[in-house]
């Protein structure tokens, strides 16, 4: 059968309420949805140093998506840069990797929205008192991912904070990156995403102070093609199903991302 044709499949949520849905009859037919990850963001998706497994807030509620569906998730390491490609062009049926939802995303992209958050300043805890508020970071050097929204949101917010005293940004490989120089004292401070920081200070406790509350508010999303109409429906479907029986605020207070949970699935919900 092509690919598009629709083959109805059943949702059984905990309570054994059943939810009737519809997959792509590809999709139905192979039992199994191909999930493009990058797993160097904890704590939504990473390695366990003690077993080498992939673990994390999005590997679960990924999994747990795939009960609800009744589809066995198939888990493809990629690059970030990947990501968007491999989903345009049908290597992978899902990115499920922390991805923000951006407009400038949803040419190549439908997101099933699934976290609320935003990018945080955080500082070295032995420089703390120099960082008595975010103002303080005017004309500091800020490290973030060269390949996240976050120059954009820094620029943005240094514009409307800064005058003529402008945050001088330094692009990073990634959040590990960022925090390596932070560390290091070649940046004075850093941005990531707030849902991440509580993670990283257990991590490494004494370590990181946050500067203020997220500045910009941002969603993460599940991407899926944007031709997949039926996908899109049943990833909503038992998304709502895993918020109703519990089970994705149980995931929520596990990685300690209660506060940026949301009260249903929405679709493209980013600017």
């Amino acid at each position: 059968m092509m690919k598009g044709i629709l083959a109805a499949v059943f949702l059984v949520a905990a309570n054994a309420s059943v939810v009737a849905v519809e997959l792509p009859a590809e999709i139905a037919r192979q039992g199994s949805i191909r999930i493009a990850i990058v797993p160097n963001y904890p704590p939504m998706e990473f390695r366990d140093p003690a077993t080498n497994t992939l673990t994390g807030f999005d590997v679960e509620l990924g999994e747990a998506l795939g009960r609800k569906l009744g589809l066995k998730i198939v888990w493809h390491e990629t690059s970030f840069d990947q990501m968007m490609p491999a989903i345009a062009t049908g290597r992978v049926d899902a990115i499920l990797s922390g991805m923000t939802d951006l407009a400038s995303r949803q040419d190549t992209a439908t997101f099933v929205d699934y976290l609320r958050n935003g990018p945080r300043f955080f500082v070295q805890q032995s420089r703390a008192a120099e960082f008595k508020d975010t103002m303080a970071l005017c004309g500091k050097k800020v490290g973030a991912s060269r390949r996240t929204s976050f120059p954009k949101l820094i620029a943005a917010w240094s514009e409307a904070h800064c005058g003529g005293n402008p945050v001088q940004f330094v692009g990073t490989e990634g959040s590990a990156d960022a925090r390596t120089q932070l560390r290091q004292g070649r940046i004075d401070a850093a941005v990531q995403g707030g849902e991440t920081l509580p993670y990283m200070m257990d991590l490494e406790p004494g370590t990181y102070v946050p500067i203020g509350d997220v500045f910009a508010v941002q969603f993460t999303g599940l991407a899926l093609n944007v031709k997949e109409k039926a996908l899109q429906h049943a990833v909503v479907e038992a998304l709502d199903s895993l918020i109703a029986d519990g089970t994705y605020r149980a995931l929520l207070a596990k990685w300690k991302l209660t506060d940026y949970g949301v009260e249903k699935a929405t679709i493209n919900a980013g600017q």
